[in-house]
């Protein structure tokens, strides 16, 4: 079959989790790879649309777990570059929004392989509107920030918490539960209102998505209590406030419900979809195959 997009590397987001969510480009690239190296945040309904022929690579990393330094990662597509074919670098949210999206490039550029940029949907905003918290409201906030909670060992906090309580808006730490104490500790001390609404939105736009609302105060807290892991997004913001009025996701019928549909691929689309629509987490993981019996016409 003759692909419609050149042999290279592509760099390609998956968005956070919701497969909905990933682009028609990224959709496109993906049917055509001969390679895909996948992080650990693809979803599985993402996953479920590699080709059956194509070579995996997992190159997931987690907080305290990770399975390949990023250094093994971009050798590994500048050796999967040079073979040639379709070499799609699948990663969970945008690659060049925190996904060392643009580490990766270099490698690529500075070994003479070409690639090519697919943007995906960035967890920094949508997984606020799966909680149903919009980012900007007018009358409420007039900006965003998007930080990671992350920094290396030894390092002094890179984060201008000053700089942060004069602007206002919303702000969004990605990778965060591990130094949320220190982050609000910061914004506190900073001289931001104790009050000011905050939320921890674990495993967002998936069906497993649980908000916590809280404050600035007490998210830490109260995350902890309601047993908050990685990987989860903390917001704080008086954004946050309009959750109430403004969830949708975890009123679902089906929310929290992860469901295994076993029809025929090419029948299970318009299922998996419905499910979908309704809140569930679905797996197509085909186990019925339908074939006329000997002798039928």
């Amino acid at each position: 079959m003759k692909k419609e997009y050149p042999e290279k590397v592509y760099l390609v987001g998956a968005g956070p989790g919701d497969p909905g969510l990933m682009s028609v480009k990224g959709l496109e690239v993906l049917r055509e790879a001969d390679v895909v190296v996948y992080d650990a945040l693809v979803g599985d309904a993402v996953l479920g649309r590699i080709p059956e022929n194509a070579k995996r690579s997992d190159v997931g990393k987690r907080s305290g777990r990770h399975s390949c330094s990023q250094e093994r990662i971009n050798a590994i597509l500048c050796e999967e570059g040079r073979r040639g074919g379709t070499v799609v670098r699948l990663k969970g949210g945008d690659p060049f929004v925190f996904g060392r999206g643009g580490e990766e490039a270099a490698a690529l550029h500075e070994a003479g392989i070409l690639f090519e940029a697919v943007p995906g949907v960035t967890s920094a905003t949508a997984v606020l509107a799966y909680a149903g918290i919009p980012a900007t409201q007018r009358g409420v906030s007039s900006s965003l920030h998007v930080m990671t909670g992350r920094r290396k060992d030894g390092e002094p906090d890179p984060i201008d918490y000053e700089a942060l309580v004069r602007a206002g808006g919303t702000d969004i730490f990605l990778m965060g539960v591990s130094e949320a104490e220190r982050i609000c500790r910061g914004l506190l001390q900073a001289g931001m209102d104790r009050t000011v609404p905050a939320a921890f939105i674990q495993e967002g736009t998936t069906a497993s998505q649980k908000t916590v609302l809280s404050t600035l105060e007490h998210v830490v807290r109260d995350a902890a209590r309601a047993g908050i892991c990685a990987p989860a997004i903390l917001a704080v913001g008086e954004a946050c406030s309009l959750r109430p009025a403004c969830a949708w996701a975890e009123a679902r019928p089906l929310h929290g419900a992860r469901i295994i549909v076993t029809r025929p691929r090419r029948r299970a689309d318009r299922m998996a979809s419905l499910l979908r629509a309704s809140g569930a987490e679905v797996l197509n993981l085909p186990a019925i195959e339908t074939k006329r019996r000997q002798g039928e016409a």
